[in-house]
């Protein structure tokens, strides 16, 4: 028997018997699909997990500050906002570890070079970072220092807390200059600020005049600048040959660099962009030291994702009110009834405003130390008739992101 074609067995060969071996084919193709789709997910997954747990790991928690904060939970301050935050930040001159290393030679010892307080509000629609100056003479309490010993209380200058005391003198110091209630901590040295930076690819500045300073190991041109990791460390450090030379004018400089730090964070996509997040999170991560709270990606996590949508004109930056210290004017003292009332409104989670300095060769003392009482003609009426002044958001003087473009 033939088909049409002539082939014998045509029907049986060609027609009945052909539809096995191509459902036989169709399910080996799907099973390697399937397979292969698998080995991609646990792939993914198994990659995924292990970065989780690289970033996570890259965190050194810092225990002993812990357990010498909880030794004197009972003269702190207490929380006075539900849902506020305040985190310290500081920046170490640590000469120890090979990044530190060629910063000079290491004695052991360390101070903050950096002091910043971080308030972020209920809502979080803003943050105000409040530098505090290293030279501010202050009262600094008992330590626990690194021996074992403890040091004896004693008004000194503020940033021999660290020295004398690590993070946990450095806490309480603040906690009793404030009265604000310290949540967490960081702390990060000169090599981990430097892979920070190099991380979101530098940060821009603007120079009036060429910077050559010896001592900051730094050399630039005047103008627009991109600094990277070195350049950006001697910037945010150099003392002498910026400016005036005073800690306070370097202050400036700091909150101006963070401020164009933020806005570059943020107009990148970085929070937003894997790619881009994570050579900042393995930076960041690998390079601080945090409380407890903050000592995991997810602590981390959830700090960044509550200050990612605050818009930049609402990161605001200022120091606290200061003025040469009267005995010595190479140090400085607190400006009051300004200084508390800045601590006042950050304690209750009340609005503070921030505006530049004004341009009076004279300044009057309050307005000399940064703020504004703001007083003037609003009143309000109460029930008896009787009319009172309104309390007006006090300004500071300062700066936001928002600012922080070159002009």
């Amino acid at each position: 028997m033939t088909d049409s074609a002539g082939i014998p067995g045509g029907t049986a060969a060609g027609g009945p018997g052909r539809a096995p071996r191509s459902r036989g084919r169709r399910r080996r193709l799907l099973r390697r699909i399937g397979l292969g789709t698998v080995v991609v997910v646990l792939a993914g997954t198994a990659t995924g997990w292990w970065l989780y747990n690289k970033l996570d790991g890259n965190i050194t928690e810092d225990t002993s500050a812990a357990a010498e904060l909880r030794r004197y939970e009972r003269e702190r301050p207490a929380h006075l906002a539900t849902g506020a935050q305040n985190i310290l930040l500081i920046g170490s001159d640590s000469r120890s570890g090979k990044d530190n290393a060629r910063y000079g030679q290491d004695g052991g010892t360390q101070r903050s070079d950096t002091t910043i307080l971080l308030h972020l509000p209920q809502d979080r629609r803003s943050a105000t970072a409040v530098s505090i100056p290293r030279d501010l003479m202050t009262d600094i309490p008992s330590c626990l220092q690194p021996d074992g010993s403890r040091t004896a209380a004693r008004f000194s200058q503020f940033n021999w807390a660290f020295q004398w005391g690590g993070a946990a003198c450095t806490i309480r110091t603040v906690e009793k200059l404030t009265g604000i209630r310290v949540d967490h901590h960081m702390v990060i040295d000169f090599g981990g600020f430097k892979k920070m930076v190099d991380a979101i690819g530098g940060v821009e500045v603007c120079l009036k005049e060429p910077v050559n300073d010896s001592e900051a190991k730094l050399r630039l041109a005047a103008g627009r600048q991109t600094l990277r990791g070195e350049q950006a460390l001697g910037y945010v450090r150099a003392r002498h040959s910026l400016g005036n030379g005073s800690d306070t004018e370097r202050m400036d400089r700091q909150q101006q660099f963070l401020g164009s730090l933020v806005k570059k964070v943020q107009s990148n996509g970085v929070l937003l962009n894997p790619t881009r997040l994570y050579p900042l999170l393995d930076a960041a991560t690998s390079s601080v030291t945090t409380d407890p709270g903050l000592a995991s990606l997810r602590g981390l996590y959830e700090l960044v994702r509550g200050m990612r949508d605050i818009p930049t004109h609402q990161v605001k930056f200022l120091t606290v009110p200061r003025k040469p210290y009267a005995p010595d004017p190479n140090r400085d003292e607190l400006v009051e009834p300004d200084a508390e009332r800045l601590f006042q409104q950050l304690r209750m989670d009340k609005p503070v405003t921030v505006a530049p300095p004004k341009p009076t060769p004279t300044a009057a003392p309050a307005e000399a130390a940064g703020t504004d009482t703001g007083a003037g003609s609003d009143t309000d009426s109460t029930d008896e008739g009787t009319i009172t002044p309104q309390v007006p958001v006090p300004t500071f003087t300062g700066t936001t992101a928002g600012n922080a473009d070159c002009r």
